[in-house]
């Protein structure tokens, strides 16, 4: 993972099309920008499972889906889809938005393809036609945990706080649902763009007992506690990021720098200020801790 995914900013909560990602479908092509908010996987459909008769009076079961199962329709949407989700991961968002349309003309009925529509337009400033594509995505599947988690940041990008409030619910209530710490991390940061910072807490915290590796989940969660003044938890989970030199970034030692000015503990300030010095001389972050920004 780049050293510069890790930050979803709860302080500035940077612009952009922050932390949207599918990951139900079987292919996934990931994309990350400058920050874990940025982080994009759009999907590949795959079939459907299907049941075929059984031999000899057995019992039907489903059997594994091959390529003779697919569909001469189904199949040409497919490859669009599998295109446009190249396309706008390389960031050529038009051209993209090509092949999604030439997907819903084989198949109309994608819902993969809408919800990878919804992400260009949302990345293009459509709003209108962003909220329509995710909204079709979910009448053609209310149970599809993609299109509800990205329509819960949506809206969440957009301040609309109780409807993003429904969908991230409406998403972590699905049955079977495997990327509970994911959404939750989504949710907890949207909490705290909306001014929540106790509820923020709330899903962080229960995200990184579901995947206590995940760093994104770590970092934000040590900003919103030093944010809540609970100063030595942030200490603690910002340390160990920290403490693993894959992780590490100027990000991450501007956050323990931040926590330790507030902790009044000046050596450690200090100390974590010559690192940013000694291995980040041009960033953002050493430059504010030169300047003494420790508070904005």
């Amino acid at each position: 993972m780049p050293k510069r995914t890790l930050r979803v900013c709860l302080t500035l909560l940077l612009s952009g099309l922050t932390l949207v990602a599918l990951s139900a479908c079987t292919t996934t092509t990931e994309v990350v920008n400058t920050s874990v908010g940025d982080t994009v996987q759009t999907p590949v459909q795959s079939p459907a499972p299907v049941s075929v008769p059984s031999s000899a009076g057995a019992a039907a079961r489903p059997d594994l889906v091959t390529s003779s199962d697919e569909s001469d329709m189904a199949k040409r949407s497919r490859i669009r889809l599998e295109l446009a989700a190249a396309y706008f991961g390389q960031g050529q968002a038009s051209t993209a938005l090509d092949e999604v349309k030439r997907a819903l003309q084989a198949d109309p009925n994608n819902g993969a393809a809408h919800n990878l529509r919804g992400l260009i337009y949302a990345s293009l400033s459509e709003d209108a036609l962003a909220d329509d594509s995710f909204r079709r995505a979910l009448a053609l599947n209310a149970a599809d945990a993609d299109a509800s988690h990205n329509y819960a940041w949506y809206l969440c990008q957009k301040r609309r706080y109780p409807e993003a409030r429904r969908y991230f619910e409406q998403t972590l209530a699905l049955p079977r649902y495997r990327e509970q710490a994911k959404t939750l991390l989504a949710q907890g940061v949207c909490e705290a763009r909306a001014g929540d910072l106790a509820a923020s807490e709330r899903l962080l915290s229960r995200g990184f007992e579901l995947d206590t590796g995940n760093p994104a989940i770590a970092y934000n969660l040590a900003e919103v506690l030093m944010r809540r003044g609970e100063l030595d938890r942030a200490r603690f989970y910002i340390q160990r990021l920290n403490a693993d030199n894959n992780l590490a970034s100027a990000e991450t030692l501007w956050l323990a720098a931040r926590i330790e000015h507030q902790r009044k503990d000046l050596a450690a300030t200090e100390d974590l200020g010559r690192q940013l010095r000694n291995r980040y001389p041009g960033s953002r972050e050493s430059a504010a801790f030169e300047r003494g920004l420790f508070d904005e």
